[in-house]
């Protein structure tokens, strides 16, 4: 007899054509910043295919790297759960479905944008999509803060960019290694 599942416990590894749909219906029913908050939800939360933890590691990662965020972040995925072809069937799920969809609403955009009611869906759609990166700003803040250090950087970058204006490759040049550091200074403080 099979043991009940805990809820929060991870399940298996994912077939590469059910990351496949999970990732075009991420792609193809979420709106701008909102698509990492979507993804937490059916990826950690639903399918529980990894913990909110390993999540927003996954999520600091892509940030870092080059390129798109909600790219890096299935390639990531799909590579920790089904590894290289669970990548590129994460990646191609997360940029073909909505591109179809994008070339469809381009060719029949001319036809609609005189109707205000085009107007006031685009801005329910942009409404929606802060609230969604909100929403994930305040969970990864929520894990910044149990740090002083952390909370302290986090801080400091809000400050620099958002309330002084400085450059964001400047404050990333000084912010990213001082993490950096930190990281390291902590984890060889707990060894």
């Amino acid at each position: 007899m099979a043991q009940a599942e805990m809820p929060g416990e991870k399940t298996g590894a994912p077939s590469l054509t059910a990351l496949f749909l999970c990732f075009a219906k991420v792609a193809c029913t979420s709106f701008g910043g909102g698509l990492s908050g979507w993804m937490l939800q059916e990826i950690v939360r639903r399918k529980r295919w990894v913990g909110e933890e390993e999540f927003l590691n996954g999520l600091a990662i892509a940030q870092a790297l080059p390129g798109v965020n909600v790219v890096n972040l299935p390639i990531w995925l799909g590579y920790k759960l089904r590894g290289g072809w669970g990548a590129v069937v994460s990646a191609t799920a997360m940029v073909v479905p909505p591109m179809l969809i994008i070339i469809a609403i381009a060719a029949s955009y001319e036809s609609v944008q005189r109707y205000p009611q085009t107007g006031l869906a685009l801005a329910g759609a942009a409404a929606s999509a802060i609230g969604m990166a909100l929403a994930m700003a305040l969970r990864s803040a929520r894990r910044c803060i149990m740090r002083l250090a952390s909370a302290l950087v986090m801080t400091g970058v809000f400050v620099a960019i958002g309330l002084l204006h400085i450059p964001l490759l400047a404050t990333v040049s000084v912010a990213a290694p001082l993490s950096i550091a930190l990281a390291w200074w902590r984890l060889r403080a707990d060894v």
